[in-house]
């Protein structure tokens, strides 16, 4: 949905571009910020977490983007350190991802539904036969770079046969996803994607990442004329689980040191419910070097979240790690 999505530019695709990652910057029109305040104040009083404990799913995004990608993300996989993943299906390393997948049925893996493709030289092009999808792609073939550029020239049949082809696919591989996101946030870039994405999501009854009706999301989506609690109760009523709260973080010119205080703070502020830590992890290899300039942030996540201080304070701070797998169960829908 439009409300929840940020664009990002082109000399760094990835800033900015996800949904909830802070308030949208409002007028300096004093009624207006008396408004902000009312609608937040309104909506404080509607929404209170199914679960009183601290649930985390702790997420690593891109999942068969490439070598260097799949290796980080199945070694914290395999640590335990990470306890969910998406696979991004047009990509070329996305057999690697579904052959390790296959291998190990219990890990929560969903897919990364995917219409962008951002980087210089490293570029993917539509699952679907690219007649279906023209809206999709640029003059050279490949996905667009920007969830701009998508919104821009994509109809919603067009993203439709896509994330379609995207999830055939999988199945094709033999992979049975535990839910659907969205890279770089395009399919909540547009209202019309966004049913497109509710309506495919509950065909094939894999779960979609949505949200719950926190203060944060109400007031978003009021502060651009869009009601969200019409759009939680179609979900209530097809009982599928929500996510309470999401850190979509990627600050990928953030040093170590920064960036480990700033995920041992998030860690210590947890409120109860069930929250997303979205992660972008990689190994230091030239593959990632090549591909994009943010290799070292990806590299510093994988190394953070292996250290052992990193598991402690989730264990001192009572937090459960959990799963799309088993969020239904969690809040009993």
């Amino acid at each position: 949905m439009a409300m929840w999505c940020r664009f990002g530019s082109m000399s760094n695709p990835h800033r900015g571009v996800y949904f909830l990652q802070g308030q949208p910057p409002a007028p300096s029109n004093h009624g207006f910020a008396m408004s902000r305040a009312h609608l937040l104040q309104e909506s404080q009083a509607t929404f209170t977490p199914r679960v009183k404990e601290r649930y985390l799913i702790i997420h690593a995004d891109d999942l068969g983007m490439c070598h260097a990608k799949n290796r980080g993300t199945i070694r914290a996989l395999e640590a335990g350190v990470v306890s969910s993943t998406s696979m991004m299906v047009p990509c070329p390393w996305f057999p690697e991802a579904a052959e390790w997948v296959r291998k190990n049925p219990k890990i929560d893996a969903g897919l990364h539904l995917t219409l962008t493709s951002e980087w210089q030289f490293y570029r993917w092009r539509p699952v679907a036969h690219p007649d279906k999808v023209k809206g999709l792609v640029d003059k050279d073939g490949f996905l667009w770079r920007s969830v701009e550029e998508v919104v821009r020239h994509a109809s919603p049949s067009e993203v439709e046969s896509e994330i379609r082809a995207q999830i055939e696919r999988a199945l094709h591989f033999g992979i049975r996803p535990t839910h659907l996101d969205s890279h770089m946030g395009t399919l909540y870039a547009d209202p019309r994607f966004f049913e497109v994405f509710l309506k495919v999501a509950m065909e094939y009854k894999i779960t979609p990442m949505v949200f719950s009706p926190t203060p944060e999301i109400l007031l978003m989506a009021k502060t651009r004329g869009l009601d969200y609690l019409p759009i939680y109760k179609r979900l209530q009523q097809a009982r599928i689980p929500t996510i309470d709260y999401l850190n979509p973080q990627y600050a990928p010119d953030e040093a170590f040191e920064p960036h480990r205080q700033r995920l041992h703070q998030f860690i210590r502020n947890l409120k109860p419910g069930v929250t997303e830590l979205i992660v972008h992890l990689g190994e230091d290899d030239p593959e990632g070097h090549a591909i994009t300039s943010s290799w070292r942030y990806r590299v510093d996540e994988l190394r953070i979240l292996l250290e052992p201080a990193f598991q402690s304070l989730l264990q001192q701070e009572g937090i459960r790690l959990t799963t799309y797998r088993e969020l239904p169960e969690i809040q009993g829908v």
